[in-house]
């Protein structure tokens, strides 16, 4: 008995006064992690597994129908993105990251959103996504771009009992431009927008910003061959107008805008090629009274949209 009191004198006893630090110690760390990103975790280690497959493997292509997927990189443009409705299959993030207001942030809206992986990855694996930008520790992979056909347009316009009011953009390559187009595509009634599948811009996580979530419910239609598209839709009956700064007429006494149209925007420096300005019915300009010599896409894009809107009513 005295050698089990002399073992277990020899042990220490709470100290006075300790009691704030072991309350210090048990302080919560916030919400418990999903379990993807619990290390040790079955689901942790099936989804680092899947992060490393969706690196290697190439994105799946349709036949013309699809864009490429791309990345998201930095803890605010990932948050903006999922705050402003981007498309996103999956969110990164790096192990035994600082967990400050921005990356709660992040983690929040993907779970609100649902569909969106959560997987964790070490530095080096998010780097090599990257290829060496600044991420942060956040990485949002968007999926390709579902394109329609030019055709799918006019035919939805045909099945909603209307006349087709189309934009399309001729060597447009910003895609913020296009995020605008199709927001005034959707603001005023029209019914889709069509680009060029080369040198032009494309439905990028920025295009999507742009468009402040009207780019779910307005089709954007890529066409091989730009001139070919808009020749067909004149045999379809379409009309078709082309913006120009030197343009024949102005857009307030073109009464074609009221019927079936397609307005084509050229670029802001370039204006219409020269097949796709022969191939337009009419040539139109905007009045400017204050001597800007031209407008981006964008903006012209709306003015037109509110004219044909306007002679529809």
């Amino acid at each position: 008995m005295a050698a089990n009191n002399r073992r277990m004198s020899g042990k220490k006893g709470a100290q006075v006064g300790s009691g704030g630090q072991r309350r210090k110690g048990l302080e919560g760390k916030g919400p418990t992690p999903p379990a993807e990103m619990r290390k040790g975790h079955k689901k942790n280690r099936v989804a680092g597994a899947k992060a490393k497959q969706s690196v290697r493997r190439p994105a799946p292509r349709g036949r013309g129908g699809k864009g490429t997927s791309e990345m998201v990189v930095g803890r605010n443009p990932v948050f903006e993105a999922l705050r402003d409705g981007v498309p996103a299959t999956t969110l990164y993030v790096q192990q035994f990251i600082d967990n400050d207001e921005r990356v709660r942030e992040a983690l929040q809206l993907a779970a609100e959103r649902g569909g969106i992986h959560l997987m964790e990855a070490p530095r080096p694996e998010l780097d090599r996504m990257t290829n060496g930008l600044n991420h942060q520790g956040l990485v949002l992979q968007v999926p390709p771009y579902e394109y329609a056909h030019p055709e799918d347009l006019a035919a939805a316009a045909a099945d909603a009992g209307q006349d087709p009011l189309i934009v399309a953009l001729d060597g447009v390559t910003d895609p913020r431009n296009l995020g605008a187009v199709v927001r005034s595509v959707s603001a005023f009634g029209g019914h889709g927008v069509v680009v060029p599948e080369r040198r032009a811009a494309g439905m990028t996580a920025g295009a999507w910003k742009t468009s402040a979530g009207t780019a779910a419910r307005t089709p954007v239609a890529r066409a091989t061959n730009l001139t070919r598209a808009l020749e067909s839709y004149k045999k379809a009956g379409i009309t078709v107008v082309g913006l120009a700064a030197d343009g024949e007429a102005e857009i307030g006494d073109l009464d074609a805008l009221g019927g079936p149209v397609v307005i084509v925007v050229g670029s802001e420096g370039k204006g219409l090629s020269r097949l796709v300005g022969e191939t337009c019915d009419f040539r139109v300009r905007i009045p400017m009274p204050g001597g800007a010599e031209s407008l981006n896409a964008g903006v012209a894009a709306g003015i037109v949209l509110y004219e044909a809107a306007r002679r529809r009513v």
